[in-house]
């Protein structure tokens, strides 16, 4: 199975990247860096959130309706007008909502120290970007035929396994909740990528291979 990342790099990635940054006002460029950032970010909170009977049956439902992949076969009257529909913005923040709870700014802020994009910004296209990476996923459960809790949390770990050696994936999640708190976001934001102090010497070096590819 291809990684998150490497959906990124293709066709269908850059037709996103290109529709999201032209939604959002926001250089292209710019836009690929964070969303190769952002999107194993969020895959990995989805991952986690599966792992429980209630996450996992809760994510299921959305893919197997509303996120079932129709959204990526009309790319081109989604961006058409050169701003993505407001109901699919507000989709974005609802999926956020879920994901990241309470930790969305925080985020939002950590990506874009990261990014060099002002956290307004970052959450506008990650509002964006939540319906369509929900779309890719909901696409990738059918054509696994992935109906199952099991199913589900191993389909997102396929796809975040595919971005990267196996050292940096097993690094990257045995520091997801490094201080015990169970506050999986606090440590993604704060020591993958880099917005606080526990971040040192090796670990940043690991891991930016992870985060810093295109």
């Amino acid at each position: 199975m291809s990684g998150i990342l490497d959906l990124l790099n293709s066709d269908l990635g850059k037709t996103i990247i290109s529709g999201v940054a032209g939604s959002t006002g926001q250089p292209q460029d710019k836009t690929g860096s964070l969303l190769t950032m952002a999107l194993p970010v969020l895959m990995t909170a989805m991952k986690k959130n599966a792992a429980t009977t209630q996450g996992a049956e809760g994510l299921l439902g959305a893919l197997s309706s509303k996120h079932d992949g129709s959204i990526l076969d009309n790319l081109g009257d989604l961006f058409g007008g050169g701003g993505v529909n407001q109901d699919v913005v507000a989709d974005g923040s609802k999926i956020l909502g879920h994901v990241l709870g309470g930790k969305q700014d925080n985020v939002a802020n950590a990506l874009g120290q990261k990014s060099g994009m002002d956290a307004g910004s970052v959450a506008q296209i990650l509002k964006v970007a939540a319906p369509l990476l929900m779309g890719v996923l909901g696409k990738q459960a059918k054509q696994n035929n992935v109906n199952s809790a099991s199913g589900i949390e191993g389909l997102l770990g396929g796809l975040l396994k595919g971005n990267s050696p196996q050292q940096e994936q097993s690094f990257l999640e045995s520091i997801l909740d490094a201080d015990g708190d169970g506050s999986v976001i606090d440590d993604v934001a704060g020591m993958v990528l880099g917005s606080g102090q526990k971040k040192k010497g090796g670990l940043g070096a690991l891991l930016g291979g992870l985060f810093g590819k295109r």
